[in-house]
């Protein structure tokens, strides 16, 4: 049975059994909704890689006597002050009665001098909680505490620290992906009213779009119960599962319109509609798959679990798209206007001027594209902690006011974990070098261990994540004591997390561009238009990835996106938005391609075939770019930096791959190659032959229905 043939005959049970599986989806969404929700609550807040720094923590953690700690600001009063040392001292007291509070420390404690603001008119309050590694009673415990801490009756008191930190981020991982569908299904759908102009060829994509998070998030709660599952990972599937989902189901809305403006019947038109949007769509989501496939040989376990909640919501979006779809185009489709192909118009003129002019075209868009792309050559990086909440958060605040008016808490330290005695010679000779050692300011020892290890904390000059903490950081490694030793801490893992993605990053990009090319190649049967494929993405990915830096790191408009420039970018932000962009732009070369092939299948000329194809799919292309940039607007405006960084870069992706590189650069280099886009060496054409995807006979000739039914005006 050919490809033809299977995606056919998949048509026709999604037909006959319509009713069926738009009911197995519908059971689907309940459960996800209902069930994959709780996905929020299980969400790992460690990661731990096999790094040197992920190990140290893994150390330190197995033999810490206190865990996280809660911290209060008392501001706005005298430190000195009677009233306030009598409010202080009644809530450490009654903090320290709360079960599984390790230990309570306040400026007027004995070692708590550390603890008073500059002005003198702050001071914190230190509860440094047991470890409790359950993950339930841990946040319990930092509530009752945080709670005590808001009935202080002096001052303006504010509540932060490690012990409420991830429930932070926690909460708002579910907070952005909320509030991005509430931003981009309403306005998606008045888009599609007017892409359309009906209500039920409107539904679809946002059916769709529903049915690929519902799923996905019931296959990341299986997933958390076997593996980790990162907080950024719902945000993901999130943005794709709308994404995908919605060019999915547009691609096959459009070509079942044009089915029936051919004449055909419903039954017919669905099986027309998913033999040939449905493979394109096949093909599509197998190249987006394998650029998350990437992610996988990446040694993280971060990436890891981002690559498995990314796979998993393009199968479901796939599957979706091949499914579901059809069966409410059975259901609904005489209620769906049909509409005839035009091979004439706006982006058909576009593609002539541009056959007229291919030279200065290429040669301009590649200058923009390489010149959008140079401030990613001086891009920064850090690590995500408090900074990556939201401004109005709680946590964040408190953070910052610690590093800007408490003299010990300006740098946080690098650690020094070693599994020898905290009183052996070696470990305080070695503390007396570090001491010394140019670049370190202070060191002093950790103290809630079990006797087992010892750790030091080392602190760095400068910024905690800065360029001479990571110079530490491999001086340190570079130069170990007689024993092993650990270097972990923010820095640290900096080093390892960019030394890890340097390692992979290779191999990774060999995955993606091999799995990229054999793909196109079955698809097109061309050797060039492949490799042609994979420079203008790495083209459009440069300019993206530039945008980024000037905006975020360097600070230039970022207020108008109601952001802050950090000095560098969340380590996570550019492999991600690597991966989701990539794949994004492969949908729409596929797209765009499998149309161009359809035609020269057909007989016509290349430039013809460019011409009409272009007109033909470029409205598919533009409106699904549309959909998807109101989708990544909706997740640009989150409070969170992390979520707005990724929103602001993907938007910034899809606008210039859809403008500059599909309806400017490709038919410019097509025009270029001529039928040189479609060569390749004999041995090759033969494999394509025989594996490759054929275009399936048109159907023009199916039967028609005797009369239609009543209800075939458009809603």
């Amino acid at each position: 049975m050919t490809q033809a043939d299977m995606f056919t005959r998949l048509g026709a049970f999604c037909y006959r059994r319509r009713r069926l599986v738009a009911l197995a989806w519908a059971v689907l969404v309940i459960a996800g909704i209902a069930l994959g929700s709780s996905v929020f609550g299980r969400l790992a807040d460690d990661t731990t890689s096999s790094s040197e720094s992920g190990r140290g923590f893994d150390l330190l953690d197995r033999h810490a006597t206190a865990g996280d700690s809660v911290v209060a600001i008392v501001d706005k009063v005298p430190v000195d002050s009677a009233t306030t040392k009598r409010a202080v001292a009644d809530a450490a007291a009654d903090i320290r009665a709360i079960p599984n509070v390790a230990n309570v420390l306040s400026a007027y404690d004995a070692g708590g001098d550390h603890l008073r603001a500059r002005d003198n008119q702050a001071s914190l309050i230190v509860v440094t909680l047991a470890p409790l590694h359950d993950d339930a009673l841990g946040p319990k415990v930092a509530h009752t505490v945080r709670d005590r801490m808001r009935a202080i009756p002096v001052g303006d008191i504010r509540v932060g620290g490690e012990a409420l930190l991830w429930e932070e981020f926690q909460q708002g991982a579910e907070r952005d992906a909320i509030r991005g569908e509430a931003v981009a299904f309403p306005i998606a759908l008045v888009a599609l009213l007017l892409v359309f102009g009906g209500l039920a060829a409107a539904a679809l994509p946002l059916i769709s779009a529903l049915v690929a998070i519902g799923g996905s998030l019931l296959l990341l709660l299986a997933a958390s119960f076997v593996t980790d599952i990162a907080v950024y990972a719902v945000n993901t599937v999130t943005m794709l599962g709308l994404g995908l989902a919605i060019d999915y189901s547009l691609l096959a809305v459009y070509r079942f319109r044009e089915e029936r403006a051919a004449g055909l019947d419903v039954p017919h038109a669905v099986e027309r509609t998913v033999a040939t949007a449905g493979r394109t769509v096949a093909y599509s989501a197998v190249t987006v798959m394998a650029s998350f496939g990437g992610l996988m040989v990446l040694n993280d376990p971060l990436f890891r679990s981002l690559a498995a909640g990314g796979i998993g919501v393009i199968v479901v979006a796939m599957l979706a798209a091949l499914t579901l779809t059809p069966a409410l185009l059975g259901i609904w489709g005489h209620r769906i206007k049909p509409r005839a192909t035009s091979d004439h118009g706006a982006f058909a003129t576009l593609a002539r001027w541009v056959h007229r002019r291919p030279v200065p075209v290429v040669i301009v868009v590649a200058a923009a594209l390489l010149a959008a792309g140079i401030p990613f050559l001086h891009a920064n990086y850090r690590q995500g902690g408090p900074e990556a909440l939201p401004k109005g958060s709680e946590v964040r605040q408190v953070a910052e006011t610690l590093t800007t008016r408490f003299p010990d808490q300006q740098v946080l330290p690098l650690l020094v974990i070693a599994p020898v005695s905290p009183t052996d010679p070696r470990l305080l000779k070695y503390a007396d070098q570090l001491r010394v050692r140019q670049g370190v300011t202070a060191v002093t020892a950790e103290q809630d261990l079990d006797g087992q290890i010892a750790a030091l904390r080392v602190y760095p000059i400068g910024d905690s994540q800065g360029s001479a903490a990571q110079s530490l950081v491999r001086d340190l490694r570079a130069d170990e004591p007689g024993f092993p030793t650990y270097v972990a801490g923010s820095a640290a893992y900096l080093v390892d997390f960019k030394h890890n993605i340097a390692r992979g990053l290779p191999w990774a990009l060999l995955l993606i561009c091999m799995a990229t090319l054999i793909l196109l190649f079955l698809m097109t049967g061309s050797v060039l238009v492949p490799i042609k494929a994979l420079v203008m993405n790495f083209l459009s990915l440069g300019a993206t990835f530039g945008v980024l830096v000037w905006v975020f790191q360097d600070g230039h408009l970022v207020g108008l996106i109601g952001g802050s420039a950090s000095g560098g970018l969340e380590t996570v932000v550019p492999v991600l938005v690597f991966v989701f962009a990539f794949g994004l732009s492969m949908d729409y070369e596929v797209f765009l391609i499998s149309r161009v092939r359809e035609l020269v299948d057909q007989g016509l000329p290349n430039d013809v075939a460019v011409e009409r194809a272009l007109q033909r799919s470029g409205r598919i292309i533009t409106s699904a770019a549309a959909l998807i940039v109101i989708v990544f607007i909706g997740f640009a405006t989150a409070p969170s930096p992390t979520v707005k960084q990724m929103g602001v870069a993907l938007t910034t992706a899809v606008v210039v791959d859809v403008t500059l590189v599909r309806c400017l650069l490709v038919p410019a280099t097509m025009t270029l190659l001529g039928d040189l886009n479609w060569w390749a060496p004999r041995p090759l054409r033969r494999l394509h032959a025989r594996f490759g995807l054929q275009e399936p006979a048109a159907a023009s000739g199916a039967p028609k229905p005797a009369r239609e039914p009543a209800d075939t005006k458009g809603l």
